[in-house]
């Protein structure tokens, strides 16, 4: 794409290619006078709009943007006193997706709980992807106003929206559902149990205490160091856990040793078949 900073979210990565000319308006001298708030609705936010929209819906394709001509959209909107405006109008973007993925989820753990899961964690993960793309655009929104005025970091703000329209009300279904799982074997991946786990953990780990057993599995030191008296307890699980699974998954507690000796013994019991010369 030339003459603009292509940005793309493939491999986990923002790769930008330096500009080889410049041709859009918003990057010229002449568009650097004043903005006025019609300018700002028609001109600037509609472009910014749809960068961020696509960054939303990638899927780890490359999405083309033009890295230079939405930081200078933003750059000077900003020195024209509409960080105000640019702000709620992000968040407001924000918030419609993330009410969709909401809607879209409640569906799935009615009609599908274990792709629900499944989708739940690609969520969680595209949504993380997303943000690498769109804090820089705003970058220079967030250190003249975010940080300077609201006292807080854009990223931490939109990832504490994701915790309040997604995690905070599926975080109590997710981890029953992945406690049921641990019964059914293969029933979710484990990465994904792991992904979420992991994901529910960094975003407030205050969610371990809803099953500390659960995030213990995957998380190091959440439980409390174990004690001597606790040793019995274990132990009792342990034996319990053993019984289940020679009852209900099939699992024979017969030495390999003596499996083999009684194979072996009925194999020997079998008449020998001669074949016919």
């Amino acid at each position: 794409m030339e003459g603009t900073d292509e940005v793309s979210t493939t491999s986990g990565s923002i790769y930008i290619k330096s500009p080889a000319q410049t041709t859009s308006p918003l990057l010229r001298p002449a568009a650097l006078g004043a903005i006025t708030q019609e300018d700002y609705q028609q001109q600037y936010w509609p472009i910014l709009d749809n960068a961020v929209r696509q960054l939303l819906a990638n899927s780890g394709s490359y999405v083309p943007i033009s890295y230079e001509q939405m930081y200078s959209c933003v750059y000077k909107c900003v020195c024209q006193q509409h960080s105000e405006k640019m702000y709620e109008d992000l968040f407001q973007l924000i918030k419609e997706h993330l009410s969709s993925i909401h809607c879209e989820l409640q569906d799935l753990h009615q009609s599908n709980p274990d792709y629900f899961l499944e989708r739940f964690h690609q969520a969680m993960q595209k949504y993380n992807y997303s943000l690498k793309g769109i804090v820089p655009i705003f970058n220079y929104m967030n250190r003249f106003y975010v940080t300077h005025k609201l006292n807080t970091d854009l990223h931490l703000e939109l990832t504490n929206l994701f915790t309040v329209y997604i995690v905070q009300s599926q975080a109590r279904q997710v981890i029953r559902l992945l406690e049921e799982a641990q019964s059914r074997p293969f029933a979710v991946k484990p990465a994904t149990a792991a992904g979420i786990i992991k994901g529910l953990y960094s975003l407030n780990p205050e969610f371990a205490t809803l099953n500390p057993k659960l995030f213990a599995k995957y998380i190091p030191n959440v439980l409390p160091p174990t004690r001597i008296e606790d040793l019995p307890m274990y132990a009792e699980e342990a034996q319990l856990l053993q019984q289940d699974l020679q009852e209900e998954q099939g699992f024979s507690r017969i030495p390999q040793d003596r499996k083999r000796s009684s194979e072996q013994a009925l194999l020997s019991s079998l008449p020998i078949m001669q074949e016919n010369t």
